[in-house]
């Protein structure tokens, strides 16, 4: 990355300060974090069959240092620490084993009578069947009889191709387990947002940064995703309802149910045998996202909080042990009900606050700066801002409640960002003035001020390249200074594309082939319909009949007023085109592995009527640039 900076005095006062608020002599993490090591893999790199790497174990080797560098937040670069030096398969307890360290979450092993049940699977087949193997080499070769999802996001799912076999599910050898709705969640969290989400995540997970002291050392939750293949096997079991118990090959499960909490269908469980209890990603070693940086729907803190408290209650003195979908284990009975009342009371006291301050009259921008945590939760290491931040989520319990508009005519129809910025840039007396105001205002320390009114220059003028590199260097600061991993790969990304723009890079797929397939034909047309260019629509009426052959269902569709609607299970008497194809040909198109040219060339799709109306219907579809600008116009 061209044009990196030093840390500035100011952001070396700002980062000696944590040094002065938290408890640094307590290293229970640290034990925890390496208790119970069995073995690590002695080649520290996971390929896919290509020979790509998916995974480097050593891809962080400056975090050996214990001392955090200046352009790192001190407690940011402790849990980094945590996340990437310990890595490998782990002992929980007798019959409870973890792999950590092998992708953004932790894939968990339980014994059964005479085999496993394997929780959350990692994000790729590769990063999973790596860990898999480390399990048998160390612990025995037995066969996995059950998986279990904890939750609908895709870290905890995508890997299950490297654990088990989708043949072996048909036959009835393997369960797969999961909360009611999961695959609808797992399938539409990302469909219809998917392009921007993605794109924002690449910041998020400073997917362009490189991995030093000046840029990318973790997301907090785990170090960074691993980038191999994508699978997804559809559950055969469903949990419906709290209390719902479970044996699995003599394992007996007890689910409890917790939706609307970190995933709108998650549940956590406890294993009475083991006397264990899996908390899924609804207590981790952090401050989790009520509110994600890549963008989604915002999460309800007070169902988390309630959820939590639920879990103290059900089954209490039923554990010693909690572990979960991210982090290291929490031992001991005591130990454990404060992990959980503090984490509860966490995302409670963010609720209510906000909302007693909202009551007051504060508005979204006013309420993140009043609030503190009580110290009792401030200074608990695993309630820091890690991955969420008190900052953002505030703002997202606000916006849940209240929406964008904080009631101030003012900010009810502002001008947009470029047209605005012009205005700025001339209220401030022009380019030049701006510049020298704010380049004083660099010089003061105020960085956030900087990257708020430099935007403006930028936005007015794109290659004005002093305020370009200005911008980039206040964004950088705020970058080195801020704890949550997000926060520091959101700035740094911002300052890289200030200085060297947008990178040109191969675009991530859309989709995994396995979540393409298994997408509801509503929801691939539901996507259909946001594609639609609606003012080139506008005039047109295109209808069309889609008959799918192997899975016998059939669909209208029909563009009107500049929208696309349709309806399943008919078909239009006089439809200006009917296309008979199969489900597997669309899933091959949708993938880019075929054309539908190509379909109708071999005879695996035919149409009957106007082909050139269908043709035309195409026509009208948007197609989603990845790298589009984010820090400019």
């Amino acid at each position: 990355m061209s044009n990196r900076k030093d840390a500035t005095r100011f952001t070396e006062a700002a980062n000696t300060a944590v040094l002065n608020e938290l408890s640094w002599d307590d290293t229970q993490d640290f034990d925890f974090a390496g208790r119970g090591f069995v073995a690590s893999l002695n080649e520290p790199i996971i390929t896919d069959t290509n020979g790509r790497s998916v995974w480097e174990l050593n891809g962080y080797p400056f975090l050996e240092e214990e001392t955090a560098p200046l352009t790192v937040n001190p407690s940011l670069w402790r849990q980094s620490r945590l996340l990437a030096l310990y890595h490998g398969l782990f002992k929980v307890t007798d019959g409870v084993y973890q792999i950590r360290g092998f992708d953004l979450s932790v894939m968990s092993i339980v014994e059964t009578s005479t085999g496993y049940v394997v929780i959350d699977p990692l994000i790729s087949a590769e990063t999973a069947r790596a860990g898999m193997e480390l399990v048998y080499r160390h612990v025995g070769q037995k066969a996995v009889v059950a998986v279990i999802y904890t939750h609908s996001h895709v870290d905890h799912w995508g890997g299950v191709k490297g654990v088990i076999s989708e043949a072996d599910v048909k036959a009835g050898k393997i369960k797969v387990i999961a909360p009611e709705h999961f695959l609808e969640y797992a399938i539409s969290e990302n469909i219809i947002a998917g392009n921007v989400m993605s794109r924002r995540g690449s910041y998020m997970y400073g997917n362009v940064l490189p991995k030093d002291v000046k840029g990318q050392v973790g997301a907090g939750l785990g170090q960074t995703t691993s980038n191999g293949l994508i699978t997804l096997i559809q559950p055969t079991d469903s949990i419906t309802e709290t209390g719902q118990k479970m044996a699995v090959d003599g394992l007996e499960i007890e689910f409890q149910l917790t939706p609307d909490t970190e995933a709108p269908a998650e549940m956590n469980f406890l294993f009475p045998q083991y006397r264990a209890l899996c908390m899924a990603e609804n207590c981790t070693h952090n401050m989790h996202n009520l509110y994600t940086l890549r963008g989604a729907q915002v999460r309800d803190p007070k169902a988390w909080a309630h959820f939590i408290d639920e879990a103290i209650d059900r089954f209490a003195g039923r554990y010693d042990l909690i572990f979960a979908s991210h982090h290291w284990p929490t031992w001991g009975a005591d130990a454990c009900v404060e992990f959980l009342k503090k984490q509860r009371d966490m995302y409670k006291y963010l609720h209510d606050e906000t909302l007693r301050l909202a009551n007051q009259g504060y508005t979204m921008l006013e309420i993140p700066e009043i609030i503190q945590l009580p110290a009792e939760l401030f200074r608990a290491w695993y309630n820091r801002g890690y991955y969420g931040s008190i900052n953002h989520n505030v703002k997202s319990i606000y916006q849940r409640y209240l929406g964008f508009f904080d009631g101030n005519p003012a900010n009810l129809h502002p001008l947009p960002p470029q047209e605005a910025a012009k205005n700025y840039v001339d209220f401030m007396g022009g380019a030049e003035s701006l510049l020298a105001k704010a380049r004083q205002s660099f010089a003061e320390g105020n960085y956030r001020w900087v990257a708020q009114v430099v935007n403006h220059l930028v936005f007015a003028d794109p290659d004005n390249q002093e305020a370009r590199a200005l911008q980039a260097d206040a964004l950088e600061q705020l970058g080195y200074q801020a704890e949550s991993g997000p926060w520091r790969n959101f700035y740094l990304s911002g300052a890289k594309e200030l200085r060297d723009g947008v990178m040109d890079l191969p675009v991530p797929k859309a989709g995994a082939p396995d979540a393409v397939t298994a997408t509801p034909l509503d929801m691939f047309f539901d996507l259909l319909a946001v594609r639609l260019i609606g003012p080139k629509a506008e005039d047109k009426v295109i209808t069309v009949n889609a008959n799918f052959t192997d899975i016998n269902e059939q669909y209208v569709l029909a563009v009107e007023n500049g929208v696309l609607n349709y309806a399943k299970g008919r078909q239009a008497d006089e439809a200006d085109a009917t296309l008979t194809t199969t489900r597997a040909a669309l899933d091959q198109i949708a993938l880019g592995e075929a054309r539908l040219v190509d379909k109708l060339a071999a005879g695996e799709a035919k149409v009957e009527g106007s082909q050139e109306k269908l043709i035309e219907f195409l026509s009208l579809m948007d197609n989603f640039e990845f790298w589009f600008n984010i820090v400019t116009p």
